[in-house]
């Protein structure tokens, strides 16, 4: 059932017909009792998902008495964090995601499923978790809120992946990262029909039906002037919603280039990416585009630590960014690595194949943490000065002294791809 649905290439939608969508929306849904909000958090805060759910809480007021942000992994949300993304909303409403303990299984995604949609890349069964509150609030609307564009895990980001994995258990969490990066990210980001949404939609066609998810989908774009618009919004119950929401993505978040980049400077907002968990989707969001001896240069004020999690930021430091053969290989001989394949895809996600070379300026990491993972470090300040994030323009730049690089201000906001290395 798709209830809105308005996108384009060309399309602005501004608040107040984002607001008048749900609302219409909302209206057709008739009168609710009790309504849960799954909206993500403050690392896609450029998603427009917190004004989405401020739309909504508005609309329902005393109903709406529960918001879960979709954390995964990631660490719970501040208050002010929530206080900017969700402005006006009670800070009493909203509840954290413990990844670990609280969960309900609905059921199992058998492995020769699995085995056979992976071409034979993974053999495991995996279960189809989510937070408990989902099953036991005795909700009578779940609001899944979110931004599809492109993902390193699924292809195409949102839908039933804000559900499974973003209110998962690690056990799902693990195996879907690993199942998508054994199968090559190449061969997954900016296509919707993956084999980890293939295995979203077993899980929501045979466990979910009970769950009355509503997805409301954005689109995001930059303006003639680079400002963030939204392109596309999609609200409905089923997979067409995603599909419509995927084929606009693909058209406003991907630049497929005729040529290979020989250098890429990527910005980190310190807000958003405190740990190279998130900070490499500069590596893999890039990686299709950068040539063959190139260098990525990543100017990371924010960044902190390597990982979300305290156990895989020792994984991470323990075995380093290598080649996709060297994680198979240490999965296949450390029980540690075998026992978080979250943390094993993360290294696979954070590689150059040995194509490239990655450059990390961070601002609160040592250069010795850094080289220790297997990245290159260079100072922020002096690359900061050289390749001043308040004057490159996004895409191709030529610098004082005639190098040309191209430019990203926000890794997280689209894919970049050679058009002949898309194609393999």
């Amino acid at each position: 059932m798709l209830l809105y649905a308005r996108g384009s290439e060309t399309d602005v939608i501004d608040s107040q017909a984002l607001k008048e969508a749900l609302f219409s929306s909302f209206e057709k849904l008739g009168d609710k009792k009790k309504v849960l909000a799954i909206p993500p958090d403050f690392t896609r805060y450029h998603s427009r998902a917190g004004e989405l759910t401020t739309f909504a809480y508005e609309f329902y007021q005393k109903e709406m008495t529960d918001i879960l942000p979709a954390l995964g992994t990631h660490f719970a949300m501040t208050e002010k964090e929530i206080d900017k993304m969700f402005p006006g909303v009670p800070q009493n409403l909203f509840r954290v995601h413990n990844w670990k303990n609280d969960l309900v299984t609905l059921g199992t995604v058998p492995s020769e499923f699995i085995k056979e949609v992976s071409d034979g890349r993974v053999d495991y069964d995996w279960k189809a978790q989510v937070n408990k509150l989902l099953v036991e609030g005795n909700f009578d609307l779940i609001l899944s809120i979110g931004q599809v564009v492109p993902h390193e895990v699924v292809g195409m980001a949102n839908y039933n992946k804000n559900i499974f994995v973003g209110t998962g258990g690690s056990e799902g969490i693990n195996k879907s990262h690993f199942l998508g990066a054994a199968y090559g990210m190449e061969r997954m980001m900016g296509r919707a029909d993956t084999p980890v949404r293939k295995v979203l939609n077993y899980a929501s066609d045979n466990f979910a039906k009970h769950l009355p998810i509503i997805y409301i989908q954005t689109v995001i774009g930059k303006d003639e002037n680079g400002k963030l618009v939204v392109r596309g919004l999609y609200i409905g119950d089923d997979y067409e919603c995603f599909k419509l929401a995927a084929e606009l993505s693909l058209k406003v978040n991907f630049v497929m280039l005729d040529e290979p980049l020989k250098k890429v400077v990527v910005y980190l907002d310190p807000s958003e990416f405190k740990s190279t968990w998130l900070g490499n989707k500069s590596v893999y969001r890039t990686r299709m585009a950068i040539a063959d001896g190139g260098e990525l240069i990543v100017l990371a004020p924010g960044l902190r630590e390597f990982g979300e999690d305290p156990g895989i930021d020792k994984l991470i430091r323990k075995y380093g960014y290598v080649t996709t053969p060297e994680v198979l290989e240490l999965v296949d001989k450390n029980e540690d690595l075998k026992n978080n394949l979250s943390a094993a895809a993360h290294l696979i996600h954070g590689s150059s194949e040995d194509r490239f070379k990655i450059t990390y300026c961070p601002g609160k990491i040592t250069k010795e943490e850094i080289e220790s993972v297997n990245f290159n470090y260079a100072d922020l300040d002096e690359m900061t000065k050289k390749y001043n994030p308040e004057v490159l323009q996004d895409g191709f730049n030529t610098m004082p002294d005639g190098e040309e690089i191209f430019y990203i201000s926000n890794p997280a906001l689209g894919l970049w791809a050679w058009k002949d290395k898309f194609l393999v």
